[in-house]
């Protein structure tokens, strides 16, 4: 069972296969692991313990940042996360991102938002679209259109606690004009915007 993977210089946490969308570019449709990864799909979710000893064991050397995400929504297992994140920061001097679909409120809605400070110091979100309704025919959310705002409002608030927070669009499908609708809404939000590209072979995706 793979729970920490290295990849494109980082150190990857793979703690759940969950989430609540179904993406039409989700890299998951596409093989069993990332890059060089062994697979990916979790027989059971690890506790806390499994995690502790599986990032005690991997051979950290070189690695400066840690990731949370692997084949599933990383805050869907939101207070094992922050364990997580709170472990790491004691033990290392590694900077702490999540990549999220930005949905917590629907997922949890009883999740303060401000315990992501000072165990977190990047977040970043998929945007995906520039409205509701493109946002939902590629996400397939279980939460329905009002996804869209809810991820925003995640966007502004979560400002308020991480130093770095970004959008991201993968270029799946999508033309100038939509990318260009994207990136207003970002400014909007006051949020930078990254553009990821789309490949097929999970060995990189960028």
């Amino acid at each position: 069972m793979t729970i920490f993977y290295e990849f494109d210089g980082k150190l990857y946490a793979n703690i759940t296969n969950k989430c609540p969308c179904a993406c039409v570019f989700c890299i998951r449709r596409n093989g069993d692991g990332v890059g060089e990864s062994d697979n990916l799909w979790l027989d059971h979710e690890p506790d806390f313990e499994e995690i502790v000893e599986a990032f005690d064991r991997f051979d950290k050397t070189g690695l400066s940042e840690l990731v949370f995400c692997g084949y599933g929504e990383p805050m869907m297992r939101a207070e094992i996360l922050l364990k997580t994140a709170e472990y790491v920061k004691e033990k290392t001097d590694m900077k702490i991102r999540i990549n999220t679909n930005g949905l917590i409120s629907l997922m949890n809605p009883n999740f303060d938002i401000a315990s992501l400070k000072y165990r977190i110091d990047k977040v970043s979100i998929s945007l995906n679209a520039s409205d509701p309704d493109k946002y939902f025919r590629l996400t397939n959310s279980e939460y329905g259109l009002p996804s869209y705002n809810s991820m925003l409002n995640f966007a502004l608030r979560i400002k308020e606690y991480v130093p770095e927070v970004s959008f991201t669009v993968v270029d799946y499908n999508l033309g100038e004009e939509e990318i260009e609708r994207c990136t207003e809404r970002a400014k909007d939000c006051g949020v930078p915007l990254r553009i990821r590209h789309y490949v097929r072979d999970n060995k990189k995706y960028e």
